[in-house]
C-alpha cells in the first residue's frame, strides 16, 4: 500500500502541493506559538535590583492562603494580595537591633514600609521575624523588585494572545485540510471506481488515502518545524515592537512544542482525510465509466447528523451562557473560541443552501443560466470553495465585531455611571490631606483607591473581587450614578460592603465574611447591591478597610455656577493630572487596547492566509479537471469572454455563499453578545466591524477568482 501511495503521490503531488503548504503553514504557527508560550512560562532571571547591596530582604506577606473543599479533603488555595501587609514599626525596631537597615526605594503606606533590607546574619534574621513577615535571600530578593510583579504581568498578557492564537490556528488548520482532502477525493471518483475494477476493496482504497494523508503530514511537519523555529524569534520581535510584551521578551530554546507542532501534522492531516477516505471506500466501479460531474446527494447522512448536532450544541452553549453566566460571554477567550462551533455547523450544512440560493439567482443571457447550472451541479466544489470564505468572515464579524462591542459597552456604562465634572488621577496623589482639610469652593470631590477583597464561595473556591475604597458614602453617591439593584449607596461605612449581583452571597443586610486586600479577614454586612454591567461595577468598602491603599482616583462634581479653570487650578498640583470627564474616558476606555488589536490581527491574519491557500489550492484543482466541460462550451458556441464569466460567475457565487454564512454566523454570535449586555444591565452597543468585513469578503474575491481564471484552468476554453 506505501508503494502505491508513493506513486499516487508522485503522480498527483500538484493536486496536494496546497494541502502541503497549508499543513506546513499550520504545524509552523503552532510551533512559532507554542515556543513563545513556552517563554511565557518564566520570567526572565533578574538581578536583585532594589536590596542589591543586602544580605537579607525582609517583606511583609504578599499573599493570602485559604482553605477549600477538594472533595472529602481540604486543600490551601493561595492568591496574591493586593496590598502587601507592611513591616511595621515594631518588627523594624527589632531588626535594627541586628544590624544596620536599609529603606531603598520603599513603597510605604499608613503601616510602614513593604519591605526593607538587613545586614545580619540569616539565622539571626529568621528568629527575630518568625511568622510577622517572609525572609528573602539570595536571589529570592527580587521578589521585592516593582519590576517582578511587573514581569508576571506581561507574561500572563502574552500567554493568553498566544494562546487564543494557536488555538485559532489549530482550528483553521484542520478545517481547511478537511475541507481541502475532501474536494480532492471528490474530483478522483473515476480513479477510485479504476481501482475498484481492478480489484481494489474499499478498505484498501482507504489505506490508500490515509497513507497519503500520513506521508503528506510527515514531510510538512518538518518544513513546519523548520519554519517554526525561524519564526519564533520574529513572532517575539514583533509583539515587543507592537508592545505587547515587555522589551526583555525572548524566544527560550525548548524543544517541546517543536515535538507537539511536529506530531501535529499527521494528525491533522489523517483527521482531515479521515471522512473522505470512507467516502472514498464507498465508490463503485461504475464511477470509472461517469462522464458527468453532477453531485447527486446533497448531504452524506453522516454529515448532515454532525451538522445539525454542532447547530445545536451552539445554541445551547450560548443559551447556557445567558442563563448561568452572561458576564462569560464578555469575555474575550469565549467571544474568541465560541464561534468555532457555529463556524463548523454552518460549513457542515453549506451544500444544503446552494440548490436553493441557485433558484433565487437570476442573471440574464446564457452565461446567467450556465452559472446557475454549473453551480447546483457542483455541490462539492461550490462548498470547499464557500468554506474558507466562511470561516474568514465569521472570525473577522464575530471576534473583531465583539471585541469592538465589549470596549464600546464599558466606556458607554462608565459614561452613564459618573456624574463628575472633573477626575483627578495619579498613582500615588500628593497634597490630598490638604485638599480634604481645605474644601475646594464650588466642587465635590470623591477620593477613591484602588484596592481588591477575597470570598471563599461553596467553600469550594476563592473569588478576587476588584474593588475602590471611597472616604465617604454619601458623597460616593452624590458624584457617581452606579446601577443600584438593592440598598442604598450612602449605607456604606465602615462594617459593611457593597457587592455586585455575581457574589453567591448578596441579600441586603446578611453578612459575608471576606479577606480584605492586604489579608485582614472580617465580616462585613451587605448595604447595597450593583448590577454585574460589563464587569467595571465590582465592590465598594470604606477606606478604613483598606488603610494601606494608596488614592489614584478623586471624581470632582462642580456646583452649578462654578469656575471650572479655578477649581482646575486649585486640584492641580505635583503627582495629579485633572482632565475632564470624557477626556478621561478616552484615556481609560479606549476602543481596543494595542495589545487586543494586535492579537486580532494575528488571528485574522492567520484566517485570511489560509483562506488565500485553500481558496488557490481548491480552484486550480478544480480548473485542472474541466478542460472537457469548458472545451465542450466552446463547441456550442460559447466566446471565450463567456467561458470566463461562467467560470468567474460560479466562483463569486461560492464566495458570495460563504460571506453569506460568516455574516450570518456574526449576526448570530453579537445577538448572543447584544443578549448578554442585556441581561447584565449594561449598554446594549453591538458594533459590526463593516470595513475588515468587507475587506476580507472583497480579497477572498479577488483571490478565488484569479485562481479560478489562471491560464491552467481555462486554456482549453
Amino acid at each position: 500500500m506505501l508503494t502505491v501511495a508513493l506513486a499516487a503521490l508522485r503522480t498527483r503531488w500538484t493536486a496536494l502541493i496546497g494541502t502541503f503548504v497549508a499543513l506546513a503553514l499550520g504545524v509552523g504557527l503552532i510551533a512559532t506559538m507554542g515556543l513563545g508560550l513556552a517563554s511565557t512560562f518564566d520570567a526572565p532571571d533578574r538581578e536583585p535590583q532594589r536590596f542589591a547591596a543586602s544580605r537579607v530582604v525582609v517583606m511583609g506577606t504578599d499573599t493570602l492562603t485559604v482553605p477549600v473543599r477538594r472533595g472529602a479533603s481540604t486543600a490551601q488555595v493561595t492568591r496574591r494580595l493586593a496590598h502587601p501587609q507592611p513591616v511595621d514599626n515594631e518588627l523594624l525596631d527589632d531588626l535594627r537591633a541586628l544590624g544596620p537597615v536599609t529603606l531603598a526605594g520603599q513603597a510605604t503606606g499608613s503601616g510602614g514600609p513593604d519591605a526593607v533590607g538587613v545586614d545580619a546574619p540569616v539565622s539571626e534574621v529568621r528568629r527575630v521575624v518568625g511568622d510577622r513577615a517572609q525572609v528573602l535571600t539570595g536571589d529570592d530578593r527580587r521578589r521585592a523588585d516593582p519590576a517582578t510583579e511587573r514581569d508576571a504581568e506581561a507574561l500572563l498578557t502574552v500567554n493568553a494572545l498566544l494562546g487564543t492564537a494557536g488555538g485559532i490556528t489549530a482550528f483553521v488548520s484542520v478545517f481547511v485540510v478537511a475541507s481541502t482532502f475532501a474536494f480532492t477525493v471528490a474530483l478522483r471518483r473515476r480513479e477510485f471506481g479504476l481501482l475498484r475494477t481492478a480489484g481494489a476493496t474499499p478498505g484498501q482504497l482507504r489505506r490508500l488515502l490515509l497513507t497519503e494523508a500520513a506521508v503528506v503530514g510527515t514531510l510538512a511537519s518538518a518544513a513546519g518545524c523548520a519554519l517554526g523555529h525561524w519564526g519564533a524569534p520574529h513572532l517575539a520581535q514583533l509583539l515587543v515592537d507592537g508592545e505587547a510584551a515587555p522589551s526583555w521578551f525572548t524566544i527560550r530554546p525548548v524543544a517541546w512544542p517543536l515535538h507537539v507542532a511536529f506530531w501535529t501534522g499527521p494528525a491533522v492531516a489523517l483527521a482531515g482525510v479521515w471522512a473522505a477516505s470512507r467516502r472514498a471506500g464507498r465508490t463503485g466501479p461504475a464511477e470509472a465509466l461517469r462522464e458527468a460531474d453532477v453531485d447527486m446527494g446533497v448531504l452524506p447522512p453522516v454529515r448532515r447528523l454532525l451538522g445539525f448536532a454542532l447547530l445545536a450544541g451552539a445554541a445551547f452553549l450560548m443559551t447556557k451562557s445567558l442563563v448561568t453566566d452572561a458576564s462569560g460571554l464578555l469575555k474575550r477567550k469565549t467571544y474568541t473560541t465560541q464561534p468555532m462551533v457555529l463556524i463548523t455547523a454552518a460549513a457542515l450544512l453549506a451544500p444544503l443552501l446552494v440548490r436553493p440560493l441557485t433558484r433565487l439567482l437570476r442573471l440574464p443571457g446564457a452565461t446567467g443560466m450556465l452559472v446557475r447550472a454549473n453551480t447546483a451541479a457542483s455541490l462539492r466544489r461550490t462548498a470547499a470553495v464557500a468554506a474558507p470564505v466562511l470561516i474568514t468572515v465569521a472570525l473577522a464579524g464575530s471576534v473583531l465585531g465583539a471585541a469592538t462591542t465589549v470596549s464600546q459597552a464599558k466606556a458607554a456604562e462608565a459614561r452613564e455611571h459618573t456624574r463628575a465634572d472633573l477626575v483627578v488621577t495619579g498613582e500615588h496623589l500628593k497634597g490630598l490631606e490638604d485638599l480634604k482639610a481645605r474644601p475646594v469652593p464650588g466642587a465635590m470631590l470623591s477620593a477613591s483607591a484602588s484596592t481588591a477583597v477575597f470570598v471563599r464561595e461553596e467553600g469550594t473556591a476563592v473569588i478576587r473581587s476588584q474593588a475602590r475604597a471611597v472616604d465617604d458614602a454619601r458623597t460616593l453617591a452624590a458624584v457617581e450614578r452606579l446601577p443600584v439593584v438593592a440598598g442604598d449607596l450612602r449605607d456604606l461605612d465602615d462594617r459593611s460592603i457593597v457587592v455586585n449581583e455575581e457574589w453567591e452571597q448578596r441579600a441586603v443586610g446578611a453578612t459575608v465574611r471576606v479577606w480584605l486586600g492586604d489579608g485582614r479577614p472580617v465580616s462585613l454586612r451587605i448595604a447595597a447591591v450593583l448590577a454585574i454591567g460589563t464587569g467595571n461595577n465590582g465592590v465598594y468598602v470604606t477606606a478604613a478597610n483598606a488603610p494601606t491603599a494608596p488614592v489614584d482616583r478623586i471624581d470632582v462634581r462642580l456646583a452649578p455656577g462654578a469656575d471650572r479653570a479655578a477649581v482646575t487650578a486649585v486640584l492641580q498640583g505635583t503627582g495629579r493630572t485633572v482632565r475632564s470627564t470624557d477626556q478621561w474616558l478616552a484615556a481609560t476606555h479606549p476602543r481596543t487596547s494595542p495589545q487586543t488589536r494586535l492579537g486580532l490581527i494575528v488571528v485574522l491574519g492567520i484566517a485570511l492566509v489560509y483562506t488565500a491557500l485553500a481558496l488557490a489550492n481548491t480552484l486550480l484543482m478544480a480548473g485542472s479537471v474541466r478542460s472537457a466541460e469548458l472545451n465542450a462550451l466552446r463547441l456550442a458556441g460559447a466566446t471565450r469572454p463567456q467561458v470566463l464569466g461562467v467560470v468567474a460567475g460560479e466562483t463569486l457565487f461560492a464566495v458570495g455563499l460563504g460571506a453569506v454564512l460568516g455574516m450570518a454566523v456574526t449576526a448570530v454570535n453579537l445577538a448572543g453578545l447584544g443578549a448578554a449586555l442585556a441581561t447584565l444591565s449594561a449598554p446594549v452597543t453591538v458594533a459590526v466591524q463593516w470595513p475588515v468585513v468587507g475587506g476580507a469578503a472583497g480579497a477572498c474575491a479577488v483571490v478565488a477568482v484569479a485562481a479560478a481564471m489562471a491560464p491552467k484552468a481555462v486554456r482549453h476554453g
